[in-house]
């Protein structure tokens, strides 16, 4: 079935940076958006970024990573990045990578119910 995987999460002082991944296997589809969510503590899970699967691969960004984060798709074309630079405290949480495939929207959601397969997480922790 297919799946997905993240990593590369762990704990960075404030204004550092780590790079998020996520390998889709068995990952066939060739029209999808591929996002980016994070969830804290206490708090609901919170669309960060996605990515359309189009040639021209267009990104969207929430307000709150915009110039600071950057999502990117590997050659491959089944791995997800999540190049994280800035780091604030706010931005301690669970992230996790998803799918919505096959994509029916001309653009990628900001909604979590629209994306149908989801990862683990990977926990990012930011200290002052």
């Amino acid at each position: 079935q297919e799946q997905l995987v993240e990593s590369g999460g762990g704990s960075v002082q404030v204004g550092g940076s780590l790079t998020l991944s996520c390998v889709a296997s068995r990952f066939s589809h060739t029209n999808y958006c591929m996002g980016w969510f994070r969830q804290a503590p206490g708090k609901e899970r919170e669309w960060i970024a996605s990515i359309n699967s189009d040639s021209s691969s267009p990104t969207s960004y929430a307000e709150s990573v915009k110039g600071r984060f950057t999502i990117s798709k590997g050659n491959a074309d089944n791995t997800l990045f999540l190049q994280m630079n800035s780091l604030k405290p706010e931005d301690s949480a669970m992230y996790y990578c998803a799918a919505d495939a096959p994509r029916l929207r001309p653009e990628c959601s900001t909604l979590e119910w629209e994306y149908n397969l989801w990862g683990q997480g990977t926990q990012v922790t930011v200290s002052s």
